[in-house]
């Protein structure tokens, strides 16, 4: 099998300490080198990772003609104008999420996303855990779902990270309030038509510091979430169907090294004694997202999730962020 070979645009933690180390797990997966604005970085970086190549700017990663696939971790501002930069010179690019400030900046990319692949980087999508999840609901173990449920949380007070930084794109429903988002339309299996968010802001950042959302999927289908920086970590997703409901351990941050655990229990007593779980092996999720765009990269399968999957994410966040100055439900324009 050859290698897809991999460089990755800037140092930032998701990469180093996440992505770049799944990605080397991988048998299909080649990363060659690390690029930072800073050269001594980049080394350094790349010799703690054992990286063959060190880049002292963006620029010299996009030209290197080995680099068939660039994975963009940069702050929310940077993602279109790397991705651009790079689809450009004709590299495909995962970028992480989410990929703009807004679904309009999203439409500098369509033209590009004819000549390569881009794809928003939401690991979730590829999990096991997900994917078993989604088995279960279409094989009608909760019966019609009708209600998702999510949480997302942390504490960060930091006013130098880039999450509390509202002009490069920070706060929750950016950072965070995406994942439930994509849940609801993955667990669904469609896309919502009107949304309504309420919103709290953090008076010196400006960010959002504790989000709550609704989103209408239609036929009587409910997503329900709240999301902060603010608060004590925590996470979780549950979708409730009409005969039972089904609950994922650890949802986003799965751990690699550990059991994934789905649950499912039918209410009949409110201690959980009838409860089933289903238990999967360790896997990661971070290695499985990118085997399946090296596999479209190669043409050995479809790109799962392209251009037009993440404008209408955006288009989804965008709706919250009208919500809250109207006070009002939003649509979920095309």
């Amino acid at each position: 099998m050859k290698k897809t070979v991999w460089g990755v645009l800037s140092t930032a933690r998701i990469g180093v300490n996440k992505v770049i180390p799944a990605l080397m797990q991988s048998d299909e997966i080649r990363v060659k080198g690390i690029a930072s604005r800073d050269a001594t970085a980049a080394r350094a970086t790349a010799d703690k990772l054992g990286l063959d190549a060190a880049y002292g700017s963006y620029q010299d990663l996009i030209a290197d003609p080995e680099i068939e696939v660039i994975y963009n971790p940069l702050p929310n501002h940077l993602h279109v104008p790397l991705t651009l930069e790079a689809a450009r010179a004709g590299k495909h690019v995962l970028c992480e999420k989410p990929m703009a400030l807004n679904a309009a900046e999203i439409e500098q990319l369509t033209e590009v996303a004819q000549s390569v692949h881009i794809m928003e980087a939401f690991m979730v999508r590829h999990s096991l855990q997900w994917l078993e999840a989604r088995r279960l609901i279409r094989e009608g173990g909760i019966g019609t779902p009708r209600i998702i449920q999510s949480q997302f949380s942390y504490n960060n007070t930091d006013p130098a990270n880039i999450r509390n930084k509202v002009e490069w794109g920070g706060g929750g429903l950016m950072d965070i309030g995406c994942y439930p988002i994509v849940a609801g339309r993955f667990f669904f299996e469609a896309d919502p038509v009107r949304v309504m968010a309420l919103i709290s802001r953090d008076k010196t950042f400006g960010t959002d510091i504790l989000t709550s959302g609704l989103l209408d999927f239609g036929e009587g289908r409910q997503l329900t979430f709240a999301v902060s920086t603010a608060l004590a970590p925590a996470q979780s997703v549950t979708v409730y169907g009409d005969k039972a409901r089904l609950s994922l351990s650890i949802p986003f941050n799965q751990p690699p090294d550990a059991p994934q655990v789905i649950t499912i229990d039918d209410g009949q007593t409110f201690i959980g004694g009838t409860a089933v779980t289903h238990t999967l092996q360790p896997s990661n999720q971070y290695q499985l997202m990118g085997e399946a765009f090296s596999r479209a990269v190669r043409g050995e399968a479809p790109l799962p999730y392209g251009i037009q999957d993440a404008a209408l994410n955006m288009r989804i966040i965008d709706a919250l962020f009208r919500s809250e100055t109207s006070g009002h439900w939003e649509a979920v324009t095309a």
